[in-house]
């Protein structure tokens, strides 16, 4: 077998009805900056680098369900940010313009949607 090529993730893509407004939650949700604003692409660059996170519009995306049930749309991918302060970092959250999962399913773990329904996890 061959050797593998260097590659490097620079970047999660969430598609959305509308990038700008999705990157915008973000921004305010993250504090990242916006390192490249495109009409239907927008990306942010995380402070201390590592991969991006980017927002795509899609004008058929279909809004997934958590936690979905036989025939619901999915979720395909969450994300995952540790904070210190769990109850703090919810109600940044909550104020950035996230909603609380009904449902959660670990103590120290809390479960939001963004504004388009994606689940990201806050955890310890």
């Amino acid at each position: 077998m061959s050797e593998r090529p260097h590659m490097t993730l620079s970047g999660i893509v969430l598609d959305s009805p509308d990038a700008q407004e999705l990157a915008a939650f973000y921004h305010r949700l993250l504090g990242w900056s916006v390192i490249q604003d495109e009409p239907d692409w927008v990306k942010l660059g995380a402070p201390n680098g590592g991969p991006g996170l980017s927002f795509q519009t899609e004008p058929a995306y279909v809004r997934p369900v958590w936690p979905a049930g036989p025939g619901d749309p999915q979720m395909k991918v969450h994300l995952d940010i540790q904070v210190v302060d769990l109850e703090a970092a919810g109600a940044h959250a909550e104020k950035a313009g996230a909603t609380k999962a009904d449902f959660q399913p670990q103590e120290d773990v809390r479960v939001y949607l963004d504004p388009d329904g994606h689940p990201f996890c806050l955890f310890l």
